[in-house]
C-alpha cells in the first residue's frame, strides 16, 4: 500500500457551487503516472468558509437551486449572530460548511475518480468576492 499527496490551489471562485472534476483528475492523473491504479481518493478542503459535495454534474440548475436552499437554511444578516467580523456571509459560511463538510472520500478505478455518471466533485464557495473567500487549497491524498 502506497501514499501519494499534493495540495492543489483552485483559483478564486464567485460565492456558488462550483464543479471542480477536472482540476481533480489533472492533479491526480500527474500525482499517479500510471493509470490502472485502484485505490482511495481522500479529498480535505484547508477553509472554514467553503465545503466540498458530490452531485449532479450535467444539470446547472441543481446548483443554483441548492445555493438558494442553503441561503434559506444559513441567511446573511440574522441580528442573533454574533460572529460577523468579516461581514454579513461570515457566519452563514461557516455554517454551510459545517453542513455540507471540508472532506470527501471517493473510490479510484482504473486510476480515475470512481464517480457516477451524473456525479461531479463541487467546490461550494459560501463568501462573497472581492473582499473574502479567493483561492482555496485542497489536499489531495491518493492510497493506492
Amino acid at each position: 500500500m502506497s501514499y501519494h499527496q499534493t495540495t492543489l490551489t483552485l483559483p478564486a471562485y464567485a460565492r456558488g457551487i462550483h464543479i471542480i472534476t477536472p482540476k481533480v483528475e489533472e492533479a491526480i492523473s500527474q500525482l499517479l503516472p500510471h493509470s490502472n491504479k485502484v485505490g482511495l481518493v481522500h479529498l480535505f478542503l484547508l477553509h472554514t468558509s467553503a465545503s466540498l459535495a458530490i452531485n449532479e454534474n450535467a444539470d446547472p440548475d441543481v446548483r443554483i437551486d441548492t445555493e438558494d436552499w442553503l441561503n434559506k437554511i444559513a441567511p446573511e444578516d440574522q441580528p442573533e449572530y454574533r460572529h460577523t467580523l468579516e461581514g454579513s456571509d461570515d457566519l452563514p459560511a461557516h455554517l454551510k460548511s459545517m453542513m455540507l463538510g471540508v472532506s470527501l472520500t471517493i473510490p479510484l478505478v482504473d486510476g480515475e475518480l470512481g464517480l457516477g455518471m451524473w456525479q461531479g466533485v463541487y467546490l461550494c464557495e459560501h463568501r462573497n468576492l472581492p473582499e473574502y473567500g479567493g483561492q482555496r487549497k485542497l489536499v489531495i491524498t491518493v492510497n493506492t
